[in-house]
């Protein structure tokens, strides 16, 4: 190992992570996956206690993405995509969706945010934030939602350790966002 002046190093200390709960977010991303019939929105906190929490953590660490999540426009989903774009359209005034996702960047939402647990790659039981609801940023401030119980895998006993969750990277430049 090479000689290093421990001294001079500032140890590293915990760090407060977001929640379950709800939070008003801007999307960084649309991007259509036509093969799949979905879009995929890459996202960050834009108010409250967390805000750009996800771009200033990339920013330390550049080998973790932003989160991200997935609508699809499948037939039988068209239901949960409008209530998708319902929640960004109440949330921003004059924007209508007319079916481009690239109008999504720049746009807030209100994000529900629950815990579900997943299966690690050693096979142990983790627990991550996901998305759970879309609903508009008013009724974010006025805690009009619900944050789900934890989701848990099938078969799991409960004894889960909590992780950060697994997300993509995101290659669009932000500099333009408006928030």
């Amino acid at each position: 190992m090479k000689n290093i002046d421990w001294n001079n190093v500032q140890e590293a200390t915990g760090f407060e992570r977001p929640g379950p709960g709800g939070y008003i977010c801007g999307i960084l991303s649309g991007e259509d996956e036509p093969s799949k019939e979905y879009i995929r929105c890459t996202y960050d906190i834009i108010e409250g206690d967390f805000k750009n929490y996800y771009r200033d953590r990339t920013a330390r660490n550049p080998d973790w993405d932003l989160p991200f999540f997935i609508k699809s426009y499948k037939e039988k989903a068209l239901g949960f995509f409008k209530h998708f774009i319902t929640a960004v359209e109440a949330s921003n005034a004059g924007f209508k969706f007319n079916n481009d996702e690239t109008k999504l960047r720049g746009k807030q939402v209100g994000l529900v945010f629950g815990e579900e647990e997943y299966q690690k790659r050693d096979g142990t039981i983790g627990v991550r934030l996901a998305v759970t609801d879309f609903v508009s940023v008013n009724d974010i401030r006025k805690g009009n939602f619900t944050v789900p119980k934890l989701k848990k895998l099938a078969g799991s006993t409960g004894a889960a350790t909590a992780t950060a969750a697994d997300f993509e990277e995101i290659t669009d430049d932000e500099d333009d966002l408006p928030f």
